[in-house]
């Protein structure tokens, strides 16, 4: 999880290099950017059904397997446009790879341990996270043995060597217990649907909006409820479709899917817009810049390993809307700093509201996979289960970077003052808020009691 979500993050840090170096177009360096995050999110659900038909175990290591090979592919890249090729097969790979950790938790543990499990979980999303701003920040500085970028994705093959061989020596074979069947139709819609949605959402900013970004949104809506029947129409005939349609409409996994959302979406685009600010706003390098991120970094880890678990035994799934008051709170004081500070804002001044949001999304991500996964899902549908609430994630990734990304970008419009990087910021800010907002009422339809069997 901390490899999916770091390649996530890190390429922003290095985009710049990357264009100096591979002469990539603007075009280019949003599909390298981009490019991973729609082949994730688009394969998560079938990579979890994937799982839950062949074993989890199984998959886990062909993920592992395929995952480090695309990531020396990428390092090896000659050009844009192959890194490109590379970052889809990447992120594809991703997409096998992740949801079988989510579903051997909830296989493996029993259920009075399983929350730990999930705490820990919970905190690698964010530290994986925000080690891509620091931890490709201190790589591109470092320049291991030449490499420059290269080192960002190189980095991956050692790694993900040594936990392929220590998944085949711990994982337990977890085969699956039914004939094995797998939905191509509900596949390919619903990779489908979301890829309607991500391309055009990923390039379009870049490419002006042009009419074909317009008309792939509005044929993703069709296209989802053609899907979504067929999934009916086969669950109704004791079929296996790819999605649980009964699971989806279940009032605790749709609020999961929102708060999931919600909080990366908020999350991505707060990071994206917080490293616009400091690097082009504020002249900080790579480096320094990614090291700003460290103290909401630390917040999260400690938030997440040390605090939620403690708090959530007094107040069961309180402990999210907690969580969502703190990242309300870090949002409201980066806010007001940037009104009272103005022009004059340093990275220092930004760091007590980053810590508030770190240890908000500390208390908050790992406490609600947690509580919507122990709600009663089915051991065979773990896999199924964690690709939904994965693609519900990483959706809101993609949409929230680009989302708060443009709203920046229109409100700093040709300004290259600090002043107007700071009025932009402001901006995405407050529509982080509103995000927030709706992830907080959510959170109030989770069961307050916490599931332990």
């Amino acid at each position: 999880m901390f490899m999916a979500m770091f390649d996530y993050f890190v390429v922003n840090v290095a985009a710049s290099s990357l264009q100096h170096d591979l002469h990539a177009g603007q075009a280019a360096i949003e599909l390298i950017v981009g490019g991973y995050g729609f082949a994730y999110a688009s394969g998560l659900i079938t990579g979890g059904r994937l799982g839950d038909l062949h074993g989890h175990r199984r998959l886990f290591a062909v993920g592992m397997t395929l995952f480090a090979i695309a990531s020396l592919l990428c390092g090896l890249a000659p050009d844009g446009w192959t890194l490109v090729a590379f970052r889809v097969l990447q992120g594809a790979t991703a997409a096998l790879m992740v949801p079988q950790v989510l579903a051997l938790i909830n296989t493996m543990f029993p259920v009075h341990e399983r929350a730990k499990a999930m705490s820990a979980f919970g905190a690698t999303i964010g530290i994986g996270a925000v080690s891509g701003q620091v931890l490709g920040g201190v790589l591109l500085d470092a320049n291991l043995f030449g490499w420059g970028w290269r080192s960002i994705f190189f980095i991956n093959v050692p790694i993900g060597l040594a936990a392929l061989l220590l998944a085949m020596r711990w994982l337990p074979k977890t085969e699956p217990t039914h004939k094995p069947k797998l939905d191509p139709v509900g596949a390919v819609g619903i990779s489908l649907a979301l890829a309607l949605v991500l391309i055009p959402v990923t390039l379009g900013r870049s490419e002006g909006w042009p009419l074909w970004t317009i008309v792939s949104m509005v044929a993703a809506v069709p296209v989802l409820l053609a899907t979504l029947a067929y999934e009916r129409r086969l669950e109704g005939r004791g079929g296996q479709p790819v999605l649980d349609m009964q699971m989806v409409r279940e009032r605790v996994f749709a609020a999961g899917m929102v708060i999931s959302g919600g909080y990366l979406a908020f999350f991505a685009g707060f990071m994206l817009c917080l490293t616009l600010l400091l690097q082009d706003g504020l002249g900080l390098s790579p480096l320094k810049a990614g090291l700003s991120f460290a103290p909401l970094g630390v917040a999260f880890a400690t938030s997440s390993f040390f605090l939620a678990r403690r708090v959530a035994d007094r107040i069961g799934n309180r402990v999210i809307v907690l969580g969502a008051v703190l990242s309300l709170l870090g949002l409201a004081v980066t806010f007001l700093v940037l009104q009272v500070q103005g022009a004059r804002v340093s990275a220092a001044d930004l760091i007590p509201g980053g810590i508030l949001v770190g240890l908000g999304n500390g208390m908050a991500i790992p406490s609600m996979i947690g509580a919507v996964l122990s709600s009663g899902i089915e051991p065979r549908k773990a896999g199924m289960a964690a690709g939904v609430l994965t693609t519900a994630q990483q959706f809101g990734n993609a949409v929230g970077a680009t989302v708060l990304g443009t709203i920046f970008f229109s409100v700093l419009g040709n300004g290259s003052s600090i002043g107007s990087f700071v009025t932009a910021m402001q901006t995405s800010v407050a529509v982080g808020l509103a995000i927030i907002l709706v992830v907080l009422a959510s959170a109030f339809l989770l069961p307050k009691k916490v599931l332990r069997g």
